[in-house]
C-alpha cells in the first residue's frame, strides 16, 4: 500500500516550545516553510482553522503560488462560509494551484469555540449541517447547471457555479473525528478520513467503523475513504537520544502551560470533543504504547489537538509509521515541536526510509 505525507503549515516561527507573544504572519518564514515541505517530498500541507487566527484561503493561495507539487488542505468550518461561496472559493484555489486543492471539514468539537463566531447549533445539528454542506459542494462542482436547494440548514434557488474544479467534477473532501456522527458522515461522503494517533488496536477499530459506514452507504471497497493518521514525532540520532529529547520537550510543554503559554489554560476542563477524550483515556492506561507511541504529551497539553508523539531514531519512527500503513493508513501526518527543523529532519531521514521500505515490499510481492 502506498503512503503519502502531510504536514501542517505555520505562518511564523512561533512553536509550542518557544511561543511568541501575539506573532504576526512572517511572509518569508511562511514561504521558506512551504518550499521546504515541497523540496523534501511532503505531499500535502494542512492550513488550520481557529476562530481567532488567520484566513486559511489566503494562506493556502500563498503556499500554492510559491510551490510546485504540494497539495494544500484548507481546514473549513461550515458555519464560517456559505456553501455556494465555499464551492467557488475552493474551485478558484484548485484552478490557481493546477489541481492541488483539498478541503478538510471541521464540524466543530467545542460549543464555546463555535459560539465565538455565532454558531449555536448542538453537536448533532453541526454534523447534520456538515452532511448537507458536503452534498451541496459535490453538486456545485459536478455541473454548472443551475439548481435549487431546500434543506434543513441551507436554502437557495437557481445557483449556478461556473468556477469548476480542475478535473471538472470534484475536489477531495476530508472529514475527521472519533464520534459516531463523524464515522457515519465521513464513511458515507468523504474521500479522506482523519484520525489522531492512537494505539494500533484502537486505530484498527476506528478504521473498521469508518469502512463499515462506507459499506452501509453503498460504497465499494475501492471507493472507501483514505485513512489519514496524525502524529508528533520526536526524533534524534538514536532511540536513547530521542527519549532524552522527548523528556526535554515534555518539560517545556508543561512549563509553558503552567505559565499560561500552552494550548489550554492550566486548569482547563476536559475537552468536549470525543477525539480528545479518547486520547486522555488512552493516556491513563500507560505512557508508552506499541513500538514508540508516547502519551505524556497528550496530558501535558490537555489533549488539545493532535498530541500523541512517536519517539525514537529515524528508523524506529519509520517502522512505527509502517505499522499504521499496514493497518490501512494511506496518509500520514507528521509535525513536530520545532516546526521547521523537524519538518526538514522528517524529509531527510523519515520519509525516504518509509518510501524505500514500501518500494522494497512492492519489489518482493
Amino acid at each position: 500500500m502506498p503512503a503519502e505525507f502531510i504536514s501542517l503549515t505555520f505562518p511564523n516561527a512561533s512553536t509550542e516550545l518557544t511561543p511568541l507573544a501575539n506573532p504576526s504572519i512572517d511572509p518569508d518564514y511562511l514561504i521558506r516553510y512551504a518550499r521546504s515541505l515541497d523540496d523534501y517530498g511532503f505531499n500535502y500541507t494542512l492550513v488550520p482553522y481557529d476562530s481567532s487566527s488567520y484566513d486559511p484561503f489566503t494562506i493556502g493561495a500563498t503556499i500554492a503560488a510559491v510551490t510546485k507539487n504540494i497539495k494544500v488542505i484548507i481546514a473549513l468550518r461550515p458555519n464560517t462560509l456559505y456553501p455556494t461561496v465555499a464551492a467557488k472559493a475552493l474551485a478558484t484555489l484548485d484552478q490557481l494551484s493546477s489541481g492541488r486543492a483539498v478541503v478538510h471539514f471541521i464540524a466543530g468539537g467545542s460549543d464555546a469555540e463555535q459560539a465565538k463566531e455565532g454558531d449555536f447549533l448542538n453537536k448533532e445539528q453541526r454534523y447534520g449541517r456538515l452532511e448537507e454542506y458536503i452534498r451541496i459542494l459535490r453538486r456545485a462542482w459536478l455541473s454548472s447547471d443551475p439548481f435549487d436547494w431546500d434543506g434543513q440548514y441551507f436554502r437557495f434557488k437557481q445557483f449556478s457555479n461556473r468556477v469548476r474544479p480542475t478535473n471538472g467534477t470534484t475536489i477531495p473532501v476530508s472529514v475527521g473525528g472519533s464520534s459516531d456522527d463523524a464515522y457515519r458522515i465521513g464513511g458515507a461522503l468523504a474521500d479522506i478520513f482523519g484520525l489522531w494517533g492512537e494505539p494500533l488496536k484502537d486505530t484498527k477499530e476506528q478504521i473498521d467503523r469508518i469502512y463499515a459506514e462506507a459499506e452501509r452507504a453503498g460504497r465499494a471497497e475501492t471507493d472507501r475513504p483514505k485513512i489519514w493518521v496524525t502524529f508528533r514525532p520526536i526524533i534524534a540520532e538514536t532511540d536513547e537520544l530521542a527519549w532524552a529529547k522527548a523528556h526535554r520537550t515534555l518539560d517545556a510543554l508543561k512549563e509553558n502551560r503552567g505559565n499560561g503559554l500552552g494550548k489550554a489554560p492550566p486548569n482547563a476542563p476536559t475537552p468536549q470533543n470525543v477525539g480528545s477524550q479518547r486520547l486522555l483515556e488512552i493516556a491513563a492506561r500507560g505512557e508508552v504504547h506499541d513500538r514508540a507511541l508516547w502519551f505524556p504529551t497528550v496530558t501535558a497539553t490537555g489533549a488539545r489537538g493532535a498530541s500523541t508523539a512517536l519517539v525514537g531514531s529515524p528508523q524506529t519512527i519509520a517502522e512505527s509509521i509502517l505499522d499504521y500503513v499496514d493497518l490501512g493508513a494511506e496518509l500520514i501526518s507528521i509535525r513536530g515541536y520545532d516546526n521547521l527543523n523537524d519538518a526538514i529532519d522528517y524529509g531527510r531521514y523519515v520519509l525516504p526510509r518509509v518510501r524505500e521500505a514500501l518500494q522494497e515490499r512492492e519489489g518482493h510481492s
